[in-house]
């Protein structure tokens, strides 16, 4: 039965009101609130990190760039060094090649320089088993 609080008004007497009494399932929902909230375990402000262990890696060092430019006559130069001849460019690529750690070759030719003269140093430095080969600077030829 629920309260009626009009009784004061009401001469004859309280009566029965049809209402429901919702007071013990508040108090049942009180109950499962408190044990939900104590129930969740404290949220921590951190995060597991596995770090590594041992020694660091050693520093990356900076590759070796000998650098082929190829001007309009064809005349090649070898870190702005002029290259005598076909023989000696040869010798300065098997001699790359040769190193433990082979540098990188970086082929620049002049837009006006014939393709068979670049076709024939990258051709060269394939063949001696250089690794690292590149043509750059074609940003030129995109004008």
């Amino acid at each position: 039965m629920a309260i009626d609080f009009d009784e004061a008004l009401d001469p004859d007497g309280p009566e029965v009101t049809s209402g429901m009494n919702i007071t013990p399932l508040i108090d049942v929902l009180l109950v499962l609130l408190v044990m939900i909230i104590i129930t969740i375990p404290i949220q921590l402000h951190s995060m597991n990190m596995e770090l590594p262990v041992g020694l660091a890696p050693p520093p990356a060092v900076d590759p070796l760039v000998v650098k082929i430019n190829v001007d309009a006559a064809s005349r090649v130069r070898w870190n702005g060094e002029p290259v005598a001849d076909r023989t000696s460019l040869e010798q300065r690529l098997a001699q790359a090649a040769r190193l433990p750690d082979q540098p990188e070759i970086h082929v620049q030719a002049d837009r006006a320089t014939p393709y068979d003269t670049v076709a024939a140093i990258l051709a060269t430095s394939q063949r001696l088993g250089l690794q690292k080969i590149g043509v750059v600077g074609l940003e030129d030829y995109a004008k």
